[in-house]
């Protein structure tokens, strides 16, 4: 086959040029997509990708672009779809992103200037020691980078360039969806999968050059409000029963050395608190809850419900509600199903000339919710680090190897088709 070569550096410019627009999403909307800026970029993509010659490609009213490169193949090959979302964290801003390119990382620390109290360290970053002589792309230190996932959308256009300029390339139907809001969990909410009409799928919005992930977290979230007892602060001994402080105490009484995402690793599931509010009459707490195992998923509810109780016990003229909403599921269980997708997807690396690396997902993907929806959907590497923060990096070399294997599964899927 053709080699892909980024001689141009027209993938480190995609890149570049996407995270300078700002398309953080945010939880607190209710508007689809949650924030209209995110269209921004989607007309963006939309417009390159009718440069390169995909005339169906469009972004519909909820902020979805869609496009196919057709079929060049005799044989009846699966469609096969390419996505990636467009929305960065709200965690860490995202409005006004000034990339950095380090060339020819030497293992130096790097010092963001427009914070320099931001420093990047190999040994806090144990990935940057595979990173000597290649090119470390990072923000300037006031902001995330957004390499999640505009990494991913960079290389999914790349690929898709190199495959329309290379016709004597044969490949199946290929379909690309660029989402709004994964990173608030409704990236799917709204996606179209009868319009898409694909019959697998591959996210790229993993981490490590070579990594692909067949298992996520399964995850749900509970909302817990407590309304206790409120009376003047000055004539308030033994009525008052303050919803902030019996907040702070179920808080208090959750594990420390287990369940809880500063004690855990690989396998391990948590129970988190993400956001608290409240006053005096009423108070309430956000939590997520994790798991690859569903049982145990459905024992940390348990074991939330059970300290909610307990607590409540001293506070006789207080109430509780409790409310655990199902978030997303393990792909893996749909994916055992069909073991030619991950098939697939770790020789395509290993072509791109990569160790394979096979790993579970601390956390969750489009992916997992397609899956679900009935697309299996694995995830790919696109070469994201410390995403979610100023510390956020990629590397263009890996980013060029995520492009391979993007290019490889395409013309694999249409070779293993008899």
């Amino acid at each position: 086959m053709l080699k892909y070569l980024n001689s141009s550096n027209s993938l480190q410019n995609r890149f570049t040029e996407y995270v300078k627009i700002d398309t953080q999403s945010d939880p607190a909307s209710a508007s689809i997509p949650s924030t209209e800026k995110q269209k921004n970029l989607g007309k963006v993509l939309v417009a390159q990708l009718l440069e390169i010659g995909i005339g169906d490609a469009h972004l519909d009213e909820y902020g979805y672009v869609y496009a196919t490169i057709p079929s060049n193949s005799a044989k009846k090959v699966p469609v096969i779809c390419f996505c990636s979302h467009m929305d960065t964290s709200p965690d860490c801003s995202g409005d006004g992103v000034k990339p950095m390119i380090h060339y020819n990382y030497q293992g130096q620390d790097l010092v963001l200037p427009d914070d320099p109290s931001i420093v990047l360290k190999m040994t806090e970053h144990p990935d940057l020691k595979d990173q000597i002589g290649n090119d470390i792309i990072t923000a300037s230190g006031t902001t995330l980078l957004g390499a999640d996932n505009k990494a991913g959308l960079a290389e999914i256009m790349e690929a898709a360039a190199f495959l329309v300029a290379h016709p004597e390339l044969k490949h199946g139907t290929i379909k690309i969806l660029f989402t709004p809001d994964e990173e608030i969990g409704r990236g799917v909410d709204k996606a179209d999968l009868k319009k898409l009409g694909a019959d697998f799928a591959y996210t790229v919005d993993g981490e490590t050059r070579g990594s692909i992930e067949d298992e996520t977290f399964s995850a749900d979230g509970a909302v817990l409000i407590i309304k206790g007892v409120s009376s003047h602060p000055g004539f308030a001994k033994g009525k008052m029963e303050s919803a902030i402080k019996i907040l702070g105490d179920i808080l208090s009484a959750l594990p420390k050395d287990r369940l809880t995402p500063e004690a855990t690793e690989q396998k391990e599931g948590f129970l988190h608190p993400v956001s608290v509010q409240g006053n005096v009459e009423q108070a309430e707490a956000h939590f997520i809850i994790r798991d690859f195992d569903d049982d145990l998923l459905a024992e940390h509810g348990r074991t939330l419900e059970t300290l909610v109780k307990q607590v409540m016990e001293s506070y006789p003229n207080s109430t509780y509600e409790l409310k655990i909403k199902q978030q997303y599921r393990n792909m893996k269980k749909v994916l055992d199903q069909y073991p030619q997708v991950l098939e697939y997807g770790m020789l395509a690396i290993e072509r791109a000339g990569i160790p394979v690396k096979k790993q579970s997902i601390r956390g969750g993907t489009d992916g997992s919710r397609l899956s679900l929806m009935g697309l299996p959907c694995p995830n790919i590497f696109a070469g994201e680090h410390a995403f979610h923060g100023k510390q956020e990096w990629a590397s263009v070399q890996d980013m060029e190897k995520a492009v391979e294997t993007i290019i490889n599964l395409a013309l694999i899927w249409e070779e293993k088709t008899n």
